[in-house]
């Protein structure tokens, strides 16, 4: 890894770690940070299959309340160096991403935590009408989530391929990481029941199961899926009479123009 990729990996880092808090344009979403990071690395393509596997494991992650959802961002960035930089396989990387989630979650509260003063200091600038010290304490909050990402990804950058580091990650038993890929699994189908569950679409789930079948039975690739689901929407658009208006036709009387449902008026005659 050169110094400039590794300059670029920590600014993309701390450009994710602010992202994850400030949810406007969402560059902390496994797919958008490993895809970042993998063309950084010089192995874009890596980074989308990463990226995309951990897409599917954080679908159904989301903060409720005071309770903080595993780190995806951090995740993400450590996962894509340790694929591409540190030579593990992709596998591996889903399976360290686990444990990486939740070392990000613990970070996250310390740094939610720490941002307690900056809310405070903008309290009392508010008092006094400094709006000057209200948009430094926001930035400076914001600074703090972004070292949240950053310092990781520069140690992990600099460790990474080192000796003690390769050591200590072949030393974690296969059984460990083999169940960890499991779990990942797992996830990967709860989230997508939180996201069904939220939508409360039965009425479409017969689609849903259609194309598990379709999956489990044919070696459609990617893009095979998306012509048959748009075509399958399509075809449900024209036959469900819930998007169809029966035409009407308007008839002029005495008082006026009235329209009429031609149905009816078949019925009548």
């Amino acid at each position: 890894m050169t110094t400039t990729q590794l300059i670029i990996l920590v600014i993309l880092g701390a450009i994710v770690g602010a992202s994850s808090v400030l949810d406007e344009f969402q560059l902390y979403q496994p797919l958008i940070s490993c895809t970042l990071a993998g063309a950084v690395l010089g192995n874009i393509g890596v980074g989308i299959i990463l990226g995309g596997t951990l897409q599917l494991m954080a679908i159904g992650w989301m903060n409720i309340g005071a309770a903080q959802s595993p780190d995806s961002a951090l995740a993400s960035m450590i996962s894509t160096i340790l694929v591409i930089a540190g030579h593990f396989s992709v596998g591996e990387g889903i399976a360290l991403a686990i444990p990486l989630a939740v070392a990000g979650q613990i970070l996250t509260i310390v740094a939610r935590t720490i941002t307690v003063f900056f809310q405070h200091w903008s309290d009392r600038a508010a008092e006094k009408g400094n709006f000057r010290q209200i948009d430094a304490a926001h930035l400076l909050a914001l600074f703090v989530q972004a070292l949240r990402i950053a310092i990781p990804t520069l140690l992990a950058s600099v460790l990474v391929g080192t000796a003690a580091v390769t050591n200590m990650l072949n030393a974690i038993p296969h059984v460990v990481t083999g169940g960890l890929q499991i779990a990942g699994g797992f996830i990967v189908v709860v989230g997508y029941a939180m996201v069904i569950r939220m939508m409360k679409a039965n009425y479409l789930m017969s689609f849903f199961f259609i194309g598990f079948v379709v999956a489990a039975f044919t070696n459609f690739n990617l893009v095979a899926f998306g012509v048959v689901g748009v075509a399958m929407a399509l075809v449900y658009l024209q036959l469900n009479p819930k998007y169809h208006v029966a035409p009407t036709v308007a008839i002029a009387g005495s008082t006026g123009a009235a329209n009429y449902d031609i149905d009816r008026l078949d019925e009548e005659d």
